[in-house]
């Protein structure tokens, strides 16, 4: 049986990618900081549960503790940021310093707990990444420079941790409670679900590609 540890599980991308991943047999964590949701789907999935922070290092140390085997970690859960999305010259810096905690600092952290199971099982590592680590879009800088951050940690893991995949996707447009955060509901709405871009992702975990950035045309 392979393992999977999800963050952000407990809606959107990654409460899709935890079902198809469910459907396929696997033994999933899952995490997210709303308690609720998160262990109303884990039980729906037959999967075990930790809410809790990613940001939180006591969090991240139980969810390894809890992973003695692991084949596949999906960075997932994500911050947007102040709302309405700031111009950078307007940008609070403590806001930005946390942002950076929870998209870059927080996922690092967990693959550094991670890694001894990654390695032992040759696992995988999928960071989920946006258009907006590589186009320069007003309002946002703050949550794009998190992203582009995490693009270069993946590509740097990918060169360092030759024994296990690492893969960072642009997932494109999604609808999401974080799009609709930053755009609107109206515009949110009219975006694919988030599972449209599930059987992508199935495919670059089955396929196991070499390590890179992918975006969802590329998947698809």
């Amino acid at each position: 049986m392979k393992h999977a540890l999800i963050t952000g599980a407990s809606r959107g991308l990654g409460l899709a990618l935890a079902k198809a991943l469910a459907d396929d047999g696997w033994s999933l964590l899952l995490t997210a900081r709303g308690e609720e949701d998160l262990m109303s789907a884990a039980f729906d999935l037959g999967a075990r549960a930790l809410p809790g922070d990613v940001a939180d290092p006591a969090h991240v140390a139980r969810l390894a503790d809890s992973v003695p085997e692991l084949d596949l970690l999906v960075n997932n859960a994500s911050g947007l940021g102040p709302t309405p999305l700031p111009r950078l010259a307007d940008y609070p810096p403590d806001a930005l310093r946390a942002l950076f905690e929870t998209n870059v600092i927080a996922p690092l952290a967990l693959v550094q707990a991670t890694l001894p199971a990654l390695r032992k099982r040759k696992g995988a590592i999928l960071n989920i990444s946006s258009d907006a680590a590589v186009e320069a879009y007003e309002g946002w800088g703050g949550y794009g420079a998190t992203k582009a951050a995490l693009d270069q940690v993946s590509n740097v893991l990918a060169a360092e941790e030759p024994d296990v995949a690492v893969w960072w996707v642009d997932p494109g447009e999604m609808r999401t409670r974080m799009l609709a955060d930053a755009v609107g509901p109206e515009e949110a709405g009219a975006a694919p679900p988030p599972e449209s871009v599930v059987p992508a992702l199935l495919r670059l975990v089955g396929s196991r590609p070499a390590p890179g950035r992918f975006t969802r045309g590329a998947l698809e």
